[in-house]
C-alpha cells in the first residue's frame, strides 16, 4: 500500500503511518508524520489531570506513541496503553523505557479489549473514537463498558461535527446523535465541551503545501487557529461519561 486518504485510515490500520511507509493524503495535503504527536501530552490532558480528572487505574485507549500513558504515569497513575497498530506500541514501550515510566503497552483492537489487565476507574480516549467506524461506536462502548468499574468515567476527545469547514476533514467528525446512541444504557454523558486540540501542523507548512498542491487546499488556511508558538489548533470535543 503507497498512500493513504485520510477517510480510509480509519478502517486500514495505522502502523503504514507509525512506521514512516506511507503517506497520509486528502484535503490537498500529503504528510508522512502524524499530526496528533506533538511530541507530548496534550494541554487540555495536562489541565484535566490538574482536575483530578483521572482516578488510579486508568486505560489510554487508543494510545499511539504513548505520550498521554507515560504523563500520566509520571504524575501517579497505574496507566495501561492500548492500540491497534503494533509500530505504535512498540514506539510507545521505547519512549517509556526512555522516560523510565513504569506503563503496560498491548496491540488490541477497540472493539474488543477483553485480554487487557485488571478494571479501569478512568478511560482515556484522545482521538479515537472518531477514527473508528460508523458501526463500530456501539461495540466499543460496550467493551469500555465490561472492562471498567462501576461508577468508572471515560474522558473522551473526538471531533465534533459542528467545526468549521475545512480542517478536520469531514470523515472524522462526530455527529453529536450517533455518540449519544452509542453511549446510551451504558455510559451517562456529564458534560460535552468543545475544546482546543494542538496539531504539529503550522502555517508554514500548511502554505508550502498549499503551492505545491496542483488544486491547492480544501481548507482556508488563514480561518485555523494556532497557539502561541505557531502551532495549529483544531477545535474538539471533551465528553465526560459515567459508567452506568
Amino acid at each position: 500500500m503507497s498512500t493513504h486518504d485520510i477517510a480510509a485510515e480509519k478502517e486500514s490500520g495505522f502502523d503504514p503511518l507509525y512506521e514512516g511507509r506511507a503517506p497520509i493524503e486528502g484535503l490537498g495535503l500529503s504528510f508522512r508524520f502524524a499530526p496528533w504527536d506533538i511530541g507530548g501530552p496534550q494541554p487540555v490532558v495536562m489541565e484535566l489531570e490538574a482536575a483530578a480528572g483521572f482516578g488510579d487505574a486508568v486505560l489510554d485507549a487508543g494510545c499511539g506513541r504513548g505520550e498521554h500513558a507515560i504523563y500520566l504515569a509520571g504524575r501517579g497513575h497505574r496507566v495501561t496503553g492500548v492500540d491497534s497498530s503494533s509500530a505504535a506500541i512498540e514506539q510507545a514501550g521505547e519512549r517509556a523505557r526512555a522516560a523510565g515510566a513504569d506503563v503496560e503497552f498491548t496491540v488490541g483492537e477497540a472493539t474488543r479489549l477483553d485480554a487487557l489487565p485488571g478494571r479501569f476507574d478512568t478511560v482515556l480516549d484522545y482521538g479515537l473514537y472518531h477514527c473508528l467506524p460508523a458501526d463500530a461506536g456501539r461495540q466499543y462502548a460496550e467493551a469500555l463498558h465490561r472492562i471498567c468499574e462501576p461508577a468508572a468515567r471515560v474522558q473522551l476527545f473526538c471531533f465534533s461535527e459542528t467545526a468549521p469547514p475545512g480542517m478536520p476533514p469531514a470523515a472524522l467528525r462526530v455527529a453529536e446523535d450517533a455518540l449519544r446512541a452509542d453511549l446510551a444504557g451504558l455510559w451517562t454523558i456529564l458534560g460535552i465541551e468543545e475544546k482546543r486540540s494542538v496539531t504539529s501542523f503550522t502555517r508554514e507548512f500548511l502554505v508550502k503545501q498549499r503551492d505545491n498542491a496542483p488544486g491547492g487546499l480544501e481548507f482556508d488556511i488563514d480561518a485555523l487557529e494556532e497557539d502561541d508558538t505557531g502551532r495549529i489548533l483544531l477545535p474538539i470535543w471533551h465528553v465526560t461519561a459515567e459508567r452506568i
